[in-house]
């Protein structure tokens, strides 16, 4: 039960811009604060950076997989489309003034070709820097071009509008019109080891730590649920009754690579219910495992179940995901 998102490489530009891997370096430096409204590693996350190799291939600026070919920004993304539609706002990341917007692009529909970036907002921050937003909610922008915006004034809200496989907004950040990755923006800073962090001369104010993958999501359910039930928002219970047919645990993942092991573990008031571990043989941008078994023919014992989810690399839990269940009458 697998699934992976890589979106083709695509030019994002409301307004004409060009493209550079990087630049060996970039002047006067723009500080930036994070362009969501939310607490990454927990309501958000990043899942693709820039990408710094050159070619056909990818890396993001750690040498990691989280990029894809031709990648030109940060992709800070919700979990599920119901995070999307309850809300998320896309800020600004500095002061500046509105260069361009784009509203009206469908979410979730067929790219409109020349349209790829949806739905987005274009700042000029002065001195030859701009950051655009992509992928917002059809109907969420809220500024207008030539308006001045300080740093984090809401533009809008996260959504999938244009070349968009999953909830997020895409910022890229440019330079004289030359894209700029702000984890990394020399050519020097490039593959720098991410348990390294005092080595970084990135943008962010503060420093935003990099998050080689991870758990997004994980719950109880009565059967193997769908990977798009999962992507569309699928709530775990808090109770189920003692005739349930079955009990499974689903763990949701993103930044997965080809040797991680994922562990369902669940653990009932009378002991162990089940025990599983698999090695994931591809990397994969986003991707989920679930596993269950079917009761007893007495049922399910009343009483409270624990499940924990771990995701496993190199010998090293990379993330853990712990979650309750309790079985009443």
């Amino acid at each position: 039960m697998i699934a992976k998102t890589r979106p083709k490489a695509l030019s994002r530009a409301l307004l004409g811009a060009g493209f550079a891997l990087w630049l060996p370096a970039v002047g006067a430096a723009l500080e930036l604060g994070l362009p969501v409204d939310c607490v990454l590693g927990q309501s958000c996350y990043i899942q693709q950076y820039f990408d710094h190799a050159a070619g056909p291939d990818w890396a993001d600026f750690t040498c990691g997989t989280l990029s894809y070919d031709g990648h030109d920004g940060t992709d800070f993304a919700v979990p599920t489309r119901a995070d999307m539609v309850a809300g998320v706002p896309v800020i600004a990341v500095a002061a500046g003034t509105i260069k361009g917007i784009r509203d009206g692009i469908e979410d979730f529909a067929p790219q409109v070709a020349g349209k790829e970036c949806g739905n987005g907002v274009v700042i000029d921050h002065g001195a030859g820097w701009e950051s655009q937003y992509c992928h917002l909610r059809m109907g969420s922008v809220r500024v207008q071009v030539g308006q001045t915006v300080d740093a984090g004034t809401p533009l809008g809200l996260i959504g999938q509008s244009g070349m968009a496989e999953f909830p997020h907004v895409h910022l890229a950040l440019r330079k004289d019109g030359i894209a700029i990755d702000p984890f990394a923006p020399s050519a020097a800073q490039a593959c720098q080891s991410a348990a390294a962090p005092s080595a970084r001369d990135d943008l962010w104010q503060p420093m935003i730590p990099y998050a080689a993958g991870g758990i997004i999501g994980a719950g109880f359910a009565i059967d193997i649920p769908s990977f798009n039930t999962i992507k569309a928002g699928l709530s775990s219970p808090s109770t189920l009754p003692p005739d349930s047919s079955a009990l499974a645990m689903w763990v949701y993942m993103f930044g997965a690579r080809q040797g991680d092991v994922v562990m369902i573990d669940i653990a009932g008031p009378k002991g162990p219910v089940l025990q599983e571990s698999v090695t994931l043989g591809k990397t994969q941008a986003l991707v989920f495992r679930a596993a269950g078994r079917k009761a007893a023919a007495q049922g399910w014992p009343i009483g409270t179940y624990s499940g924990t989810a771990s995701l496993i690399r190199h010998g090293r839990t990379l993330d853990r995901r712990k979650i309750d269940l309790v079985i009443a009458p």
